[in-house]
């Protein structure tokens, strides 16, 4: 799958239903984070914020088989949406 900012942004809009919905990891992004659930609320216009959370979800494979299984995405997905979304295409290995 192929991904324009603008499906890129679709996915980040689906992970952040999926972590409101998510009882167990939604205390645990929000206190990595700091961010209120007010933030997610205003997160849903943000590109930056939608990158953000799926860097978030990327920090474990288990949080991203579980997105992607709920969501019926392939694995990569939050990856490829990422490289789209603001700051994805600045990774720096050293």
């Amino acid at each position: 799958m192929s991904h324009s900012q603008e499906s890129a942004e679709v996915v980040g809009l689906k992970a952040i239903t999926w972590m409101a919905g998510n009882e167990e990891l939604l205390p645990v992004f929000l206190g990595a984070t700091g961010a209120s659930e007010a933030d997610m609320r205003a997160g849903i216009g943000d590109p930056a914020f939608l990158g953000a959370l799926l860097d978030f979800i990327m920090m474990d494979d288990a949080w991203v088989a579980a997105f992607c299984d709920a969501q019926g995405l392939p694995y990569d997905t939050p990856m490829r949406a990422r490289m789209q979304l603001p700051g994805g295409g600045d990774i720096h290995w050293t």
